[in-house]
């Protein structure tokens, strides 16, 4: 193949990334299907194989580069999940995973409301002007600081209600773990459904409506959805590690 016609190769850290994000895809896709089994189940051995798949998820990085300190607490959660896996509170964790991950979220977009620190969503549309965030107009400045707080502040409730639907799932909740009866029984079942698709229903539906508002106030920047979500994709992971810190 001539020099002209051959595919441009990606540098090895895009590569790896690539790969990275590939691979937390995957867990992503196992980790759904386990916690909806060890719910649907009461499995206690799926429970903390799903919660395990979590913890790959949140160690991938420093596992692939290697990092002795990520492999070091890898090996104590194993430790921890296999003595939880055979114990009565072995789906407790499950439980808090939804509550505990989406608020990990909504402190990701609180934290850079920060005074002295730029807001999260601005910091992402600076990254797709190629700019830096003060040389963006105010008015978008302005809408990015108070979308980001919106964003927080759903976030935040979401993992409020995700929290007391943990705390009265019955059997395996919280309150029921503590010997105290649920004011308002629910089954595991129908907390693994309706938490799951509630959750994404709720953020989907308010990216959607938010997106729609945003097209009638900043007309001309995006043709549509496709063509915002395809310039979002061309940042690429290093941007997104970074405009994380």
């Amino acid at each position: 193949m001539s020099s002209n016609t051959r595919p441009p190769e990606l540098a090895p850290g895009v590569s790896s990334a690539r790969h990275t994000a590939g691979i937390r895809v995957l867990l992503a896709v196992a980790y759904v299907v386990l916690s909806h089994l060890a719910s649907d189940r009461n499995d206690g051995i799926l429970a903390t194989l799903a919660v395990g798949d979590i913890v790959l998820i949140a160690l991938l990085r420093p596992l692939l580069l290697p990092r002795a300190w990520a492999w070091l607490v890898l090996v104590a959660c194993a430790g921890v999940l296999f003595a939880l896996a055979h114990s009565p509170y072995a789906l407790l964790p499950l439980m808090l995973v939804p509550s505990t991950l989406i608020g990990l979220v909504a402190y990701g977009f609180g934290r850079t409301l920060v005074h002295g620190r730029v807001p999260l969503i601005t910091r992402m549309l600076a990254g797709l002007e190629a700019i830096p965030a003060p040389a963006l107009a105010s008015d978008l400045r302005d809408y990015t600081r108070r979308l980001t707080l919106a964003w927080a502040v759903l976030l935040a409730v979401l993992a409020l209600l995700n929290l007391v639907l943990a705390a009265i799932v019955v059997p395996n909740g919280v309150l029921a773990m503590l010997g105290i009866a649920s004011p308002l029984p629910v089954s595991q079942t129908h907390v693994s459904w309706l938490g799951g698709a509630a959750n994404l229903g709720i953020m989907c539906g308010f990216f959607l409506v938010e997106f729609s508002i945003r097209q009638r106030r900043f007309p001309g920047r995006y043709r549509n959805l496709l063509d915002f979500m395809q310039q979002m994709r061309k940042l690429g992971p290093e941007f997104w590690r970074d405009v994380m810190h």
